[in-house]
């Protein structure tokens, strides 16, 4: 089994002890979706596909175990070292480079590296995509990110 597996199995196993149903699916569904979206964007930028999926598999792993979002990108940094070490298939580098994009992917507004743009991108149009009809809604983070990655996607947007 590779190590994008081994990462599914855990996150699996921690999404299925969430007691929320409605978490739960979310974890699932937000989790899957911005790892492929990460792999998508890491063939689309130069980046190993499968090292920017665990990425994102990983970068809402302590909100989805606990229910907790507070501070959850620091909170997902720690426990994805400890996570990716316990499987003994990454080595320390990929270890700190996950963990330093998961750790900084709350802060939309800051340029970080870019491994932690990539993630914060896959965030972004994972949201927005997940309902479509959804795009006015105050809450999600459109703006400017998405607008320079359907720029970058060449996906022209109809008029709302």
């Amino acid at each position: 089994m590779d190590r994008l597996e081994k990462v599914r199995q855990v996150v699996d196993q921690i999404l299925r002890q969430q007691p929320d149903l409605e978490e739960r699916r979310c974890g699932f569904v937000h989790l899957y979706g911005v790892a492929q979206t990460c792999a998508l964007l890491a063939l689309k930028r130069g980046f190993d596909p499968q090292i920017c999926a665990v990425m994102g598999m990983l970068h809402d792993i302590a909100t989805y175990r606990s229910g907790d979002p507070t501070n959850h990108a620091a909170r997902s940094a720690v426990e994805a070292a400890a996570l990716l070490k316990e499987t003994g298939q990454f080595s320390q580098e990929e270890i700190e480079q996950i963990c330093q994009a998961i750790s900084t992917h709350s802060a939309k507004d800051q340029i970080d590296g870019a491994l932690a743009e990539l993630l914060k991108d896959a965030d972004v149009l994972q949201h927005d995509l997940y309902n479509p009809a959804l795009y006015k809604h105050p809450d999600l983070q459109r703006g400017q990110r998405f607008q320079k990655l359907m720029a970058e996607l060449a996906i022209g947007l109809q008029d709302e």
